[in-house]
């Protein structure tokens, strides 16, 4: 992969060094995995920060006899950075949702890396922040209707990995299950609603491709901001 197209497609690049990214690139290694594989356990030592190429995947956690899905990241995105930041086994699972390229760099390396190159350090430090704003987002709404909340998900998947398409911006169709978990809204609730915006033409979903296309986007984030 060229130096442009890969800070292209990591936002975390965009202000590190050429001589930065030529490094990582040449430490990085790719691996592939399945629909449905893990990638990585709950309570294993993080050993590297893993880059996602393409494809889906879930973060989850395990609540008593239950899976939470607690965030869904795409094509751009990163994950296992906590963990070696400092220093301690995770707390999550990440599993494969579609079929999905990863680059991972080790932790040791990553590290060195962030040492050396202080732009990178402070672009992680922002997407981190935007994280903990999306956590913050998400308790604000805790109360509000479960449309409202399932429209902000849909909004944020759309704008942070959505793909142009011809019928509208295209994310996973993501299980009904875990479009639930993410949006803290019920199973029986997110079916209704998601069955209510195809019904109107806000979205379409097109199981045997995987994918929902987000068709009126201007509705959608129109409803997500009535809070």
């Amino acid at each position: 992969m060229q130096i442009e197209a890969f800070s292209e497609l990591f936002p975390l690049f965009n202000s590190a060094s050429p001589e930065t990214i030529d490094w990582l690139l040449s430490i990085a290694v790719e691996h592939d995995y399945p629909s449905d594989r893990a990638v990585l356990m709950e309570d294993a030592w993080g050993n590297a920060v893993y880059f996602i190429e393409s494809g889906w995947v879930k973060v989850r956690r395990h609540s008593g006899d239950e899976v939470v899905t607690l965030a869904i990241l795409g094509k751009g995105d990163f994950f296992g950075e906590m963990a070696i930041l400092d220093e301690s086994p995770r707390s999550t699972d990440v599993i494969a949702m579609s079929p999905v390229k990863l680059l991972s760099v080790s932790a040791q390396r990553f590290i060195q890396t962030l040492f050396k190159d202080s732009q990178l350090h402070h672009r992680m430090l922002q997407l981190m922040v935007r994280r903990l704003r999306q956590t913050n987002v998400r308790f604000q709404l805790r109360h509000q209707p479960p449309a409202i909340k399932l429209a902000n998900t849909l909004v944020y998947m759309g704008e942070n990995y959505g793909q142009p398409s011809e019928p509208g911006t295209e994310i996973l169709n993501i299980p009904l299950k875990d479009l639930a978990d993410v949006s803290d809204t019920t199973l029986d609730d997110t079916t209704k609603i998601v069955e209510k915006l195809e019904s109107k033409g806000w979205i379409k979903v097109e199981s045997s491709q995987q994918a929902m296309y987000l068709i009126n986007e201007k509705q959608l984030v129109h409803l997500a901001g009535q809070i």
